[in-house]
């Protein structure tokens, strides 16, 4: 099934009010963090940002995080078939290394691949999710070229409480978590334990050279967090999430078991200091861990294993001139792999500062970044943004910024190993963006139009050299597009929608960069009605390329829809179920890889107030 949409740009204001939804899905009253390392309310902040609730990921039902993230203004994903498989997301059609994923502040991913493993981050463990669309190199470092994506695990507040929810549904999938939290005499804590699991389905039921087994997947994680505030602004706090998971993928040989096992986990120790009313200090230390083994036929074939270290101390201060920032960060990479990799450690130390005012309807933010990277050198990154409140319903903004992206161990020092070898004089990768936005809010709706325009040079292309294939610096990449979206109240319905245009073009041969559509649709209806809560979502998605040469593979359109609803039977208890793809239709995510059709998931729920 195809589907086809017409340029939204021309359409008259009303038009554009009524069809479209959120680049910012966020409430007035927000507090956001991660747009600018600093707490600001959402609606002074100039960065493209969207803010879930943990609301809103219960209402996802048994969705993944990359599937919950997919349906958010401005992202795409594809997926290697069934659950738990390697899943890319692609933030403003930028590629899937150009994300940064931080959790609790800390970063996470592979230092060989350059790429989180998303479906390993339970969402049972999740409280928040911040979306920072554009560059923030000049606040995060390297790899932020397409934007920022960091989850905040569950915390304690108030009297002791207990959680669980279970549930069960099609392919055989499960799921079961629990958890306390609570705060006393200063402290906070809080722990929840969760299983996912699924029986899954033939990942590639074309192939007649691959296993036509079900490809199922479990995952099991603990998260907890531990704080003490020993004086009035002064606090220690520590976080931890560790996820260990299997799954079934589909390599070559059909009669040959493959199996990817990984651990991954962060943990981050926080001492946060009211030094007066106007400074903050903010000192940190954190640790990840992303390590992936791929078994055949019960025996370890390949192991890809990073550790990644990071110290940071901000200072946040306040006065006449704006608030201000100033920080100091070291991130070192380890990894160990069953290749003889030529370096196998780096380390990057940064000095950052950043600043934002408000001047009556105006309104600046500025930040600039140094880094100096052991492998490759120094990278300066900077960003300037221009607010402008025309009144109490209106606003525009203006911004301009630069990001960049280091090559990863894999693309620097890969062993030579078949017909692939990586390249050691490679630079990284670099983007220079652009966007403008228009806001119109009120206490019930608001309404977003953001467009950009972003060049990336020097983009890392694995090509044939000789008789070898291996990266080099070749590509250079025009990524336009716009970003219409709505939400709000109305009739005592909840609405949002949003759609995205974009030209994601390989400028050496103008071409579409792969497995972007040029045009997507996000829309939901949400209603409570007296015990009742449902929710119908649509999704849409516009023709794809699978290869950069734009022939061989399209990848066709497709719409899906949606269904939630939960009971609640008693204050605390709800019973949920959730339809994905209930009219079953068959699409593709990436060539060659099945996908599911329609399913659903049944679930109950004890949540105290």
């Amino acid at each position: 099934m195809s589907i086809r949409f017409r340029p939204l740009l021309g359409l008259a204001p009303a038009a554009c009010i009524a069809l479209a939804s959120a680049a910012e899905t966020v409430k007035l009253d927000d507090v956001v963090v991660t747009a600018t390392r600093q707490a600001m309310r959402a609606d002074e902040v100039i960065t493209d940002t969207t803010v879930l609730e943990r609301a809103e990921i219960e209402a996802a039902g048994h969705s993944s995080l990359e599937e919950i993230l997919a349906a958010q203004p401005g992202i795409q994903m594809a997926a290697n078939g069934s659950p738990g498989a390697a899943s890319y997301l692609y933030i403003r059609g930028t590629n899937p290394k150009h994300v940064l994923l931080l959790v609790d502040g800390m970063r996470v991913g592979s230092a060989t691949s350059g790429e989180p493993t998303w479906s390993r981050l339970p969402a049972a463990q999740i409280e928040r999710i911040e979306i920072v669309r554009g560059p923030a190199s000049s606040l995060y470092g390297s790899d932020a070229i397409g934007g920022v994506i960091q989850v905040f695990t569950r915390r304690g507040s108030g009297p002791l409480k207990f959680s669980a929810a279970a549930g069960g549904g099609s392919d055989g999938a499960r799921s079961a978590s629990a958890g306390l939290a609570g705060s006393q005499g200063g402290w906070r804590y809080a722990l929840n334990l969760s299983e996912d699991a699924s029986d899954g389905f033939n990942s590639k039921p074309k192939d007649p050279k691959a296993n036509p087994d079900r490809d199922g997947f479990r995952n099991r994680a603990a998260a907890g967090s531990l704080g003490y505030r020993f004086a009035p602004g002064h606090e220690l706090g520590l976080s931890i999430l560790h996820a260990e998971g299997r799954s079934r993928y589909d390599g070559s040989g059909a009669k040959v078991n493959w199996v990817n096992s990984t651990r991954n986990g962060a943990a981050s120790l926080v001492l946060q200091n009211a030094l007066s009313d106007h400074w903050t200090s903010r000192l940190s230390v954190g640790h990840s861990i992303d390590d992936s083994s791929n078994l055949k036929d019960g025996i370890r074939n390949s192991r890809f294993n990073t550790e990644q270290r990071q110290y940071a101390w901000q200072h946040d201060i306040q006065g006449r001139l704006g608030n201000f920032l100033f920080g100091v960060e070291r991130l070192e990479q380890e990894i160990d792999t069953s290749g003889n990799y030529a370096r196998d450690e780096r380390h990057n130390d940064a000095v950052q500062l950043g600043w934002n005012r408000g001047f009556g309807a105006h309104r600046l933010q500025a930040s600039v970044r140094h880094d100096d990277d052991s492998l490759f050198g120094d990278k300066t990154s900077g960003s300037l943004a221009y607010g402008y409140r025309f009144s109490p319903n209106w606003r525009a903004s203006l911004s301009a910024g630069t990001a960049f992206k280091a090559p990863t161990f894999n693309e620097l020092y890969y062993p030579a190993s078949g017909s692939y070898v990586g390249n050691p004089d490679l630079r990284p990768e670099s983007s220079r963006n652009r966007e403008a936005a228009l806001h119109y809010e009120t206490g019930t709706q608001h309404v977003s139009l953001t467009w950009y325009l972003n060049r990336i040079e020097d983009m890392i292309v694995w090509t044939k050299v000789g008789a070898l294939n291996q990266p080099t610096n070749v590509e250079n990449a025009r990524i336009e597009g716009t970003t219409l979206a709505w939400q709000g109240r109305l009739a005592g319905f909840d609405l949002q929608a949003s759609h995205d245009w974009l030209d994601a073009e390989d400028r050496s041969n103008h071409r579409q960069l792969p497995r972007r559509a040029r045009h997507t649709l996000a829309a939901a209806v949400a209603r409570s009605v007296g015990d009742w809560d449902w929710r119908v979502e649509l999704t849409a998605s516009g023709k794809r390329y699978e290869y950069k040469s734009n022939a061989r593979v399209g990848l066709s359109g497709y719409t899906l829809a949606n269904l939630y609803a939960a009971y609640r039977f008693s204050p605390d208890w709800a019973v949920f179920a959730r339809v994905n793809n209930l009219f079953d239709r068959d699409y593709t995510l990436a060539d060659g890889y099945a996908t599911a059709g329609r399913n659903a998931f049944i679930g109950i729920r004890y949540s105290p107030k």
